[in-house]
């Protein structure tokens, strides 16, 4: 397979009175086409703020973003106008990203207007029926408006709308959270459904682990704007090498009855995000950080084939 995205140190900085908040702070990784990469970690680690930098729906402070291989770092109008064809987006909260004033016919058929992808009223119609057939919305539902139908057939629209312009490429920042489950179930059967169809590529941004090891192959676990691990999806469950890894992994709670699994409760404050230390920012809550840990950042590194972990008591704590 080829990689289609590759990110290079990317940074987003935002201005605050204190000082400047690292909410993305030198994060590198690649995903091949056709494949699905779940980005991980708590609120405000920087997941979501990364996929609208790569997107441009923010300005990146700092870095280079690769798609198919030439650099979209600091694209013109022109070309991000271009660039949306083969990126798009579908958001976490089905309801406030699409226009309550529009039909779902409409909504969903806003991006053939903008591109002009349509020769004729009748072969408008045809796709825009076509994009709610392959999203599982039916054609009753046409003329409906947002506010009529439940959060399941909200998200579909916005699945629907991100597949008119036929993208390569989809950020999906936690697109089933504000669903119930059984919808949240319904919504990532689609989604591996289409990238089946239509070999699409997913960023999969998510807090809920369990839908990360559903529907990724490869994990990313973000802390405080940094990766701290990235490996493939088995590997990562099989084996987590980083204490913060572990301890996320461990609140994951078990369908099997008596049996527990062994919780790691971490201790200590949060480090600030805005100017932060050239040290770890796990290191207040770390049980192993040591001086080092407090005086020097350390660096993402391959401790596994495959297995990259940012952290320098790695190889102790793992006995490796």
């Amino acid at each position: 397979m080829s990689t289609l995205l590759q990110v290079k140190h990317l940074k987003k900085y935002f201005p605050t009175k204190s000082g400047l908040l690292h909410a993305v702070d030198n994060v590198s990784f690649s995903i091949e086409e056709g494949r699905t990469l779940g980005v991980v970690g708590e609120s405000g680690c920087g997941k979501s703020t990364l996929g609208r930098v790569i997107l441009h729906l923010l300005p990146a402070t700092e870095g280079q973003i690769l798609f198919d291989g030439a650099d979209i770092s600091n694209p013109t109008k022109a070309q991000l106008h271009n660039l949306r064809r083969n990126m798009q987006m579908v958001f976490q909260d089905p309801y406030s990203s699409i226009n309550p004033r529009q039909s779902v016919a409409e909504i969903i058929g806003e991006p053939l207007k903008v591109y002009k992808m349509c020769k004729s009223r009748d072969e408008y119609n045809r796709r825009v029926r076509e994009l709610m057939d392959i999203v599982g919305l039916p054609e009753r539902y046409e003329h409906s408006y947002p506010h009529e139908l439940d959060g399941g057939r909200r998200q579909r629209i916005g699945i629907g709308r991100a597949l008119a312009l036929n993208p390569r490429f989809i950020v999906c920042d936690e697109p089933v959270s504000a669903l119930d489950v059984s919808i949240q179930a319904q919504i990532l059967n689609l989604m591996m459904d289409l990238q089946d169809e239509l070999n699409l590529t997913y960023i999969f941004v998510t807090h809920d682990l369990s839908v990360v090891k559903h529907i990724s192959d490869d994990i990313m676990v973000m802390y405080l704007g940094v990766v701290v691990e990235n490996s493939s999806s088995k590997e990562l469950f099989g084996r987590q090498l980083h204490p913060y890894t572990k301890a996320l992994l461990s609140a994951i709670p078990r369908a099997k009855l008596g049996v527990r699994r062994n919780r790691i409760l971490l201790k200590g404050e949060l480090a600030s995000p805005i100017e932060p230390p050239k040290a770890c920012r796990f290191a207040p809550r770390c049980p192993y950080a040591d001086a080092r840990c407090r005086s020097c950042e350390p660096e993402l590194e391959e401790v596994l084939p495959g297995h990259f972990v940012a952290c320098h008591q790695v190889r102790e704590i793992n006995n490796l």
